[in-house]
């Protein structure tokens, strides 16, 4: 069986010898703009283009449902937090009137193609907001939350279920699938905890090893489904998957 220990913290220094340009121009102060602004939105469209093959049939079967949450005037209004490049668009029903927010604002050249090609929706505004914080969203305003591959980066994952639950009607949903921690005794935890801080710094604060079903258990939503599966992605330490959505 894998263990912690000695083995982690020596394959770790491996992996930081290897991306060390990375770790010397994050010493330098240069390394986070440059990540932000040009990194980061290159490798999420790559890297999400794989991810959305692989999630599709999950992805479709989770929003099947998302007409259900309907508010009393017939319409969905939607909140998505790190909209990205909105690879979640072409799930959304007709007519769903769609809220994106993101805490990186340079995602507008591929946000904007997500744009053109589902224009079924109705965009409303792009809002540049830390999930933790959307206080330009009012109280009880929206009919459905989606989150995906958000949680895994964000600050306080306790804090972001509040936000959500606050800008929620009563009886609306939130939507999620993100990558979770693997079982303790497998290999592919063995691996996250190899990659941890390399990976952390690379891809702009995403935690490999977050349990985010213990938490969205202990939020209070009322009804809470949620599924584990497995996404392989080739050489990333991110298969193990929750999907599902919770009822306010």
């Amino acid at each position: 069986m894998p263990e912690d220990g000695a083995s982690v913290l020596l394959l770790r220094a491996c992996l930081a010898l290897l991306a060390w340009p990375i770790y010397l121009l994050n010493l330098l102060g240069l390394w986070q703009p440059f990540c932000r602004k040009v990194f980061f939105p290159y490798i999420l469209e790559k890297i999400g283009a794989a991810h959305e093959k692989k999630s599709k049939k999950h992805k479709q079967e989770l929003f099947r449902n998302l007409p259900d949450f309907r508010g009393p005037s017939g319409q969905l209004r939607l909140l998505e937090i790190g909209t990205g490049s909105g690879t979640n668009f072409q799930f959304y029903p007709e007519g769903c009137r769609v809220t994106c927010t993101d805490i990186n604002p340079h995602f507008q050249e591929s946000l904007s193609k997500s744009m053109k090609k589902n224009q079924h929706l109705h965009y409303e505004q792009f809002l540049v907001a830390a999930a933790e914080d959307l206080h330009q969203v009012p109280s009880g305003s929206v009919d459905a939350v989606v989150c995906t591959l958000v949680l895994c980066s964000v600050q306080s994952i306790s804090g972001t279920l509040r936000e959500v639950l606050r800008v929620l009607r009563p009886g609306g949903a939130f939507y999620f699938l993100e990558h979770v921690a693997a079982e303790h005794s497998s290999w592919m935890h063995f691996w996250q905890q190899v990659c941890f801080p390399t990976w952390k710094l690379v891809f702009a604060g995403c935690c490999l090893t977050r349990e985010l079903w213990k938490s969205l258990e202990e939020a209070k939503f009322s009804e809470l489904k949620i599924q584990h599966i497995s996404i392989a992605m080739p050489w990333m330490p991110i298969e193990p998957h929750i999907v599902g959505y919770g009822v306010k």
